[in-house]
């Protein structure tokens, strides 16, 4: 995965956990037992996308801006995201959805 600080990004959050969900092989980040981030694993357990939840709005914004945001994979596609894991988001970008992720608690 080319943004591998994620996992220490999202743990210095204050209230922040992770988890794992073999069912769904997803990494699930959440605060008050809410998800907020999963890392979406391949059949191979190397990521596949980064989804996210943000304001309609905000995802909106940032999928028509970037090609490799897409709708929520397996999510609701008004609220969740989907950042490809090998894509071209810049890392201050991609810092910038997750943190917007983050205030939502």
């Amino acid at each position: 995965m080319k943004y591998d600080w994620i996992d220490d990004f999202l743990l210095s959050k204050k209230g922040v956990t992770k988890d794992f969900q073999a069912d769904w092989n997803w990494i699930r980040y959440k605060v008050d037992d809410k998800m907020f981030v999963a890392i979406c694993l391949n059949s191979d357990n190397n990521p596949k996308y980064i989804t996210l939840k943000l304001n309609p709005i905000d995802g909106e914004f940032f999928r028509n801006n970037y090609e490799d945001i897409i709708p929520g994979y397996y999510m609701n596609k008004l609220h969740w995201n989907s950042i490809k894991a090998d894509g071209n988001v810049p890392d201050n970008i991609v810092k910038e959805l997750l943190d917007k992720s983050t205030t939502k608690f």
